[in-house]
């Protein structure tokens, strides 16, 4: 019966209000979802990745293998995986959702998470955001990671940690950053584990939640934290990556 009331009330949602691409405003015939013109461009991480850090190879080395940057210097996290390419085909709707108030979109981007990152869901006792200073969430009004992380505990039943961590100090934005190194500096004790929440993630797994992975400098401060506070791992999942063109990417 609840079932049916659901499907007849989506039907006069559909009616009034035609569901429509999340990345071009095309018709389409399912909410949250793509147009097969839009879904052709997006680029998705499905091929060879470093196992680390996830970065893709353009040929496959072979399970197991680790990319140059992971092998000189080892991230604090144990994973990190992303579901698409960070590019002008992804990079409209993940604005969208960042700085658009685009909150609808979530389910969708939750549904490509839940995809995307199975095995580090599977994994993961406990779900947890990147963090926003309290000055600039109260300037953005609420922090995209914690809706993604909120709505993936929603839909794979995992416990979601929103205070375990907490960003300690204001800092600029990572893009005004010139380099990885400034980036992996202006993140240095940015981040930090209350007192009163480090039980709740001593020895535990934990999926750290984000929206896009650029060098990896915030979550590896993240990680870094929650390490120092008992985690026993940490795995990062985020809705897309950035990636550059580089040689020499595995050893």
């Amino acid at each position: 019966m609840n079932s049916t009331i659901r499907r007849a009330g989506r039907a006069v949602l559909d009616l009034a209000f035609p569901p429509q691409c999340i990345a071009c405003r095309a018709p389409v015939s399912e909410p949250g979802s793509l147009c097969p013109d839009c879904w052709q461009t997006v680029r998705f991480l499905d091929g060879p990745m470093c196992e680390v850090c996830g970065t893709p190879f353009e040929f496959d080395p072979g399970p197991g293998t680790l990319c140059a940057a992971c092998q000189a210097h080892p991230p604090a996290y144990d994973k990190a995986r992303a579901v698409m390419h960070y590019d002008d085909a992804s990079r409209g709707p993940i604005l969208a959702l960042k700085h658009g108030d685009r909150l609808d979109l979530a389910p969708a981007f939750v549904r490509w998470l839940g995809r995307g990152g199975r095995s580090l869901i599977d994994e993961a006792e406990a779900i947890l955001p990147v963090p926003l200073h309290r000055r600039r969430l109260w300037t953005r009004r609420y922090n995209q990671a914690a809706e993604l992380a909120r709505a993936l505990a929603r839909q794979t039943g995992k416990p979601a940690q929103f205070e375990a961590l907490v960003r300690a100090r204001p800092t600029p934005s990572q893009g005004e950053m010139p380099s990885a190194a400034a980036r992996r500096r202006n993140m240095r004790g940015a981040f930090r584990v209350p007192d009163s929440h480090k039980s709740a993630i001593s020895g535990r797994n934990l999926l750290l939640i984000d929206d896009v992975l650029t060098t990896g400098a915030t979550v590896d401060a993240c990680a870094r934290a929650l390490k120092r506070a008992g985690a026993a791992k940490v795995l990062v999942l985020a809705l897309a990556r950035v990636v550059r063109p580089r040689s020499g990417d595995v050893i």
